[in-house]
């Protein structure tokens, strides 16, 4: 029996760490600019800046000009919320 809760458990914990990874998102594209702490791709006549850090693996020469694929995530620095929902009302 306590083994059957510990798996239970433990399944459940598992099922609950995979879905709080972050979506993990590519753009691919000649390097416009490189700086310290940021990156600029050009994807078609767009220009994406993404921010790096110490922690950003990064594998080759990277420098103006080479291609690259950039791996980033989406994450929330701050979030403001400006007033209460309002009620949805019901139509009769």
């Amino acid at each position: 029996m306590r083994l059957t809760a510990t798996l239970a458990g433990l399944t459940l914990l598992a099922a609950s760490t995979a879905f709080a990874a972050p979506k993990t998102y590519q753009v691919t594209g000649p390097v416009l600019e490189v700086k310290a702490d940021t990156i600029v791709v050009e994807k078609g006549k767009e220009k994406w800046e993404i921010a790096k850090d110490k922690n950003t693996k990064t594998t080759g020469d990277l420098k103006v000009g080479s291609k690259v694929t950039v791996m980033y995530t989406m994450k929330a620095a701050t979030i403001d919320v400006k007033g209460e929902a309002k009620a949805a009302t019901k139509k009769k």
